[in-house]
């Protein structure tokens, strides 16, 4: 990724959608996937709803998807990790902003291209980000078209360094370590955030088990995901996930913590009760 040095421009999807035209979707998400990764996207039109509160997100809807999640990490320690760095010390809080709400809508592209994105609520209270068996981001087209690219040009040299030399290799190898075998046929939340207002009503609950109990379970199918927040294992512990292993980024004086975390699928899940549970 950090080699790439094409320009190439991103689409803009700016219509908001109408989300009084819902179409009945089935439990099956990977036909949504595949939907989502076709050369002729899912329009605005045809938002999906898996319940009456959470539902697929379309390609019309990144820039809201990724304000969502931007606002849900806006002081998490590991994005602004990327910000935060010794060579950017003059920037002042809105640049910073704005680069971080950019890292969001790429990767929130990404991932409405390759991968599976589900929110909770009417206002994007909780956004998943989710990339299915067999399923990834690291082909050129994708790249290019969510605009990762830019981030070559847009990081600072030791923010780069942070992102591609250190952080992405380090999940990429830890995942492959701690699921073996499984690593590509298993489901991988990336991210998972809900805005601090819309935090305690069950909403992130609700978009992990629309994958975890709607397909990964019926599968047999593994989830994993990296938490960077400690105060958050007990949560995902709650949802069925354990942790496996705990992994530091190490280019500042503090190491930054990241926990590893495993969801084996469960043949007779429990009961589908609110929990009330929002997990960052």
């Amino acid at each position: 990724m950090d080699s790439l040095a094409a320009v190439v421009a991103v689409p803009q999807f700016n219509e908001k959608p109408d989300l009084e035209a819902v179409a009945p979707i089935s439990n099956n998400l990977i036909s949504t996937v595949k939907h989502a990764a076709s050369n002729t996207p899912m329009t605005a039109a045809k938002t999906m709803r898996l319940d009456d509160n959470v539902r697929v997100v379309t390609l019309g809807e990144y820039k809201e998807a990724a304000k969502a999640l931007a606002e849900a990490f806006a002081e998490d320690h590991t994005c602004l990790y990327f910000l935060d760095t010794p060579d950017r010390a003059d920037w002042t809080a809105e640049q910073k902003w704005d680069l971080h709400l950019s890292m969001f809508e790429y990767i929130t592209y990404a991932h409405l291209l390759k991968g599976l994105v589900i929110s909770s609520g009417p206002n994007y209270d909780c956004v998943g980000l989710w990339m299915p068996p067999g399923a990834n981001m690291d082909d050129l087209w994708t790249i290019f078209r969510s605009g990762m690219w830019r981030l070559n040009w847009q990081l600072s040299r030791e923010g780069r360094n942070r992102f591609f030399t250190e952080f992405l290799p380090l999940l990429h190898d830890t995942k492959a370590q701690v699921l073996g075998p499984r690593d590509d046929d298993s489901w991988y939340l990336v991210y998972l955030g809900t805005r601090p207002e819309s935090r305690g009503r069950g909403h992130a609950r609700r978009v992990v088990e629309a994958v975890t109990r709607r397909q990964a379970d019926r599968d047999g199918k593994a989830c994993y995901l990296e938490s960077s927040a400690a105060a958050n294992i007990a949560l995902y512990n709650r949802l069925g996930f354990k942790l496996k292993k705990r992994v530091y980024l190490q280019r500042e004086d503090q190491p930054v913590p990241l926990d590893i975390m495993v969801r084996e699928p469960i043949c007779s899940p429990d009961s589908d009760a609110d929990s009330g549970i929002d997990v960052k």
